[in-house]
């Protein structure tokens, strides 16, 4: 069974976006949204397992589907102060399902304990554990959304810096792409994202550094990028920044596949496998990522 998109619409506005803001702190923030997340409908047969890559706690999500030569890397969301593989977990689970690959999504640390650099170095360590696993670098893809969406670019970027091979694709569910909030739309009801809470994460994580590329990505030299796969959602107020971040990469000759989800918010994709499009649109990203493996 599932919930229709407007109840879930309803119930993102008036129970989890209250506790994004500055009211509670980082700590208290990730505690909360932990537990509402804790609620979640998986693949049948999924099957996880907590672990570790490079030293970086991970949780190991496979389905019957998934195959064993094929890896993918998934970094979640939450302006760098919350998120979880439990809050991520039916995202990580429904792709592993749909990309037939072994997800491993990645518990970096946040700010403001941790700031720019460390979620970065986090999963260059996790990219290079996979590497040094066995897999090779076309046998492996990178996700992320929201904040880990530009966290998935500000990895490609540091791995093209080092001379590390890149993965094979990059996935991007709503990219958290310019902290300098310039180019927020305060225009759109966004059902989860606030502007307060969106200026508490950047200055967490890159106090008076937000124009560097590692943390605005869309401010960075995209050539020679793998493909991206992008999502945006018609009702989110960072939209424009994310259609920026496609034309750009773009002009930089990196082929880019872009769908704007009509009548979704920000990440809507955290409600798969209870919300009918909200797991149509995770299983699409899912498919093409699993293409890129093929």
């Amino acid at each position: 069974m599932h919930v229709p998109l407007p109840a879930a619409r309803l119930l993102v506005r008036r129970v989890v976006k209250p506790v994004l803001g500055t009211r509670l702190t980082p700590v208290r923030q990730r505690q909360v949204i932990n537990a509402l997340m804790r609620v979640s409908v998986l693949p049948k047969g999924t099957r996880r397992e907590a672990t570790h890559l490079g030293g970086v706690p991970t949780e190991r999500i496979t389905t019957p589907a998934s195959l064993p030569d094929r890896a993918l890397l998934y970094l979640h969301g939450g302006a760098y102060l919350v998120g979880s593989p439990t809050t991520h977990r039916a995202v990580a689970a429904h792709l592993a399902d749909s990309a037939r690959a072994v997800t491993h999504v990645l518990d970096y640390r946040l700010a403001p304990e941790h700031p720019h650099p460390a979620a970065v170095d986090d999963a260059l360590a996790a990219y290079r554990a996979l590497l040094e696993s066995g897999y090779s670098a076309d046998r492996i893809v990178v996700a992320g959304d929201s904040a880990g969406g530009g966290l998935t670019l500000a990895l490609a970027l540091r791995l093209r810096s080092v001379g590390v091979p890149l993965p094979a694709a990059l996935g991007l569910i709503s990219p958290w792409v310019d902290l300098s909030l310039a180019g927020l739309d305060p225009s759109v009801d966004d059902p989860l994202l606030g502007r307060g809470w969106l200026e508490l994460g950047a200055s967490s994580y890159a106090g008076g550094r937000v124009d560097l590329p590692e943390v605005s990505p869309l401010k960075a030299d995209l050539t020679g990028l793998p493909p991206l796969f992008v999502h945006a959602a018609s009702d989110e107020m960072i939209r424009d920044d994310v259609e920026r971040l496609v034309a750009a990469a773009r002009s930089a000759g990196v082929e880019v596949t872009y769908e704007l989800l009509d009548g979704h918010w920000h990440v809507t994709h955290l409600f798969a496998g209870m919300v009918r499009e909200a797991t149509d649109v995770v299983r699409q990203l899912g498919g093409w990522l699993g293409g890129a493996l093929a």
